[in-house]
């Protein structure tokens, strides 16, 4: 998906897209009303997909349509919500997989007309994000498992094929586009879903593509129009449609490069729509993080709301949106319309952001006494907080480590020391920064940021630090996990993990990881070996038991056997599974080479 042309239409459509880089994701239908639950059953997996997860009949399923009566529904209250948490766009389902329509729709009854409520929640919508100056944008479910034309039907569906017609199905869905697009004023993005089925193909992509962009021009179109998306990491390989790339419950380690627009969506607990007993918040701070995450990378990130039966988004929701919008409203500089961080890789304390000549530091670890900049070159012209920062009243730290004390803030900047070192630009951290959560800094330059490409090296103890968001990954299973911070879904014993990195200083040097594994993946085995030209040190690792995978320990491996001095020069660190007793081999946020 990335262009090696300019293309002036495109930029033009994409201008709005870059400046947003929030947006609210709205999962809401018929799947709401059970909740996860199913004739006195919890069904596992995501809300919206009960139809499929409990092998409900359309029969079955139909009885529903009955039951929905969102009365407490207020598009005024949604979008006031968005605007408020500092969203700029709103993703809404028009139709999810189920089929049902929010919409008055003249092409089928199995829409919201249908319905006790009888109310056209997207044109209530449409109004009142063009009063209040939110983009509304739409969802679209390509795959349909209510309409009798679709193909493939699920396994447990009975009803006979024999009549079924895609073809016909591919017109009734453009029928429903054509009314989206033509009845409720200027629309954002088409997003689209449901693709991967065998039945649509790459030139249905391209058709639906430019069909969509003849009812209005200029629409954005993600890339699930097409089927060039490469599974959850949601990029495009390949010459398909789409002007973005979607990926889906994650944030790419680093960015794209120019040219390249992506958007990550992710839920605010486990799932999508709504689920009575799915209580699983992400705290504000973990969700700013990760809009900041996707900010320095370049991306843009959509965070979902499953709104209850009644029409409501749960209190936890909006409680977490307030916090977002309160931090926004003080820092939202430092985030709308900026460009991504020209530092190659992310940096162990934070992220940072650019806007021409200012780099914004978005500093996540605030307990260090200073932070370092790598290999920037350009001359410094100063440096303060964006906003002041005052000792909040009522911190407290969560289970997960994250701060859930009260925002406050003032007018009044702080300076921030700023000198150039050998390691880059060093900033000292004013003692005000200690206890706060995401405090940014403006580091003003004598023009565009110049940054020489470095290794990770030693600090001033002669100590390196390798930080899963630089590890280059090898394999088919392991990923960059950003919420987490770490290196996770590594279910394969062949995949591996690896660092480039350098010594200045000579000595012997113990591992220590930063790790994490239920008791079910405790006592897996491993590798760590450290290689330059033909000399190879190697160290024997057991994972231990550490709770679960999102508790994290530090482990020290013990001496190897024979010499392990590492002289001044460039090494390769590599971290090589040989055994698997559970599901996965370890979640790994950090490895520490410390000399002793």
């Amino acid at each position: 998906m990335k262009r090696t042309f300019f293309d002036a239409d495109r930029e033009r459509r994409m201008a709005w897209f870059r400046e947003a880089r929030f947006g609210m994701f709205i999962h809401w239908g018929l799947y709401a009303v059970p909740g996860g639950v199913w004739k006195g059953r919890d069904i596992g997996g995501v809300g919206e997909w009960i139809f499929n997860s409990a092998q409900i009949t359309v029969a079955d399923y139909e009885p529903l349509q009955q039951q929905f009566n969102p009365v407490q529904f207020s598009a005024k209250e949604w979008v006031r919500t968005a605007k408020d948490a500092g969203m700029r766009y709103i993703v809404i389902t028009s139709k999810h997989h189920d089929g049902f329509c929010l919409w008055d729709s003249k092409l089928t009854d199995w829409d919201v007309m249908g319905t006790p409520f009888k109310r056209d929640i997207l044109k209530e919508l449409a109004a009142e994000c063009q009063k209040q100056k939110v983009k509304l944008c739409f969802y679209h479910s390509i795959m349909d498992w209510h309409h009798p034309d679709y193909l493939p039907r699920r396994g447990w569906d009975k009803r006979p094929t024999a009549e079924a017609n895609f073809n016909r199905y591919v017109e009734y869905m453009k029928g429903q586009l054509k009314e989206l697009l033509t009845n409720y004023g200027p629309i954002g993005i088409a997003w689209f879903d449901g693709e991967w089925e065998g039945t649509w193909t790459h030139e249905r992509g391209e058709d639906l593509y430019k069909f969509v962009r003849s009812l209005q021009p200029s629409i954005i179109v993600n890339n699930r129009v097409d089927k060039g998306r490469q599974g959850m990491a949601g990029m495009t390989k390949g010459e398909f449609a789409g002007d973005y790339g979607t990926p889906e419950q994650e944030i790419p380690a680093n960015g794209f490069g120019e040219g390249v627009d992506w958007e990550s969506c992710m839920t605010l607990n486990d799932t999508w729509g709504f689920k009575s007993k799915d209580t699983h918040w992400k705290s504000a701070e973990t969700l700013l993080k990760n809009l900041i995450d996707c900010a320095s990378k370049g991306g843009n990130y959509l965070l979902n709301v499953g709104p209850t039966p009644e029409g409501t988004f749960p209190a936890p929701i909006v409680e977490r949106l307030g916090m977002m919008g309160k931090w926004l409203k003080a820092h939202g500089e430092a985030i709308y319309g900026t460009q991504a961080s020209p530092f190659p890789r992310p940096l162990s304390w934070g992220r940072v952001t650019r806007k021409g000549s200012k780099l914004y530091l978005h500093v996540f670890d605030t307990s260090q006494p200073r932070i370092v900049l790598p290999g920037l070159k350009t001359r410094i012209k100063g440096a303060h907080t964006l906003v002041g920062y005052s000792k909040p009243g009522t911190l407290q730290i969560d289970s997960r480590g994250n701060r859930t004390g009260s925002f406050s803030f003032s007018k009044e900047r702080i300076p921030v020391p700023a000198v150039a070192s050998p390691e880059g630009v060093a900033l000292t951290l004013p003692e005000r920064l200690k206890d706060q959560t995401i405090p940014v800094i403006v580091l003003e330059l004598d023009g565009p940021p110049v940054v020489e490409a470095t290794l990770p090296s030693q600090d001033a103890q002669g100590t390196v630090t390798l930080v899963a968001a630089d590890a280059k990954i090898e394999g088919g299973t392991a990923r960059y996990e950003a919420e987490k911070n770490c290196i996770g879904y590594w279910t394969d014993i062949k995949d591996t993990v690896s660092w480039e990195f350098q010594l200045t200083k000579p000595g012997n040097f113990i591992p220590e990881l930063q790790l994490a594994a239920p008791r079910s993946a405790a006592g897996a085995q491993y590798t760590l070996e450290v290689r330059t030209g033909g000399t190879v040190t190697r160290w024997s690792g057991l994972v231990p038991d550490t709770g679960d995978w999102n508790a994290f320990q530090t482990v020290v491996l013990a001496p190897p056997p024979g010499p392990y001095a590492l002289g001044v020069g460039r090494y390769v660190l590599r971290v090589i599974p040989k055994t698997k007793p559970g599901e996965g081999v370890m979640n790994l946020r950090s490895v520490r080479l410390k000399p002793v």
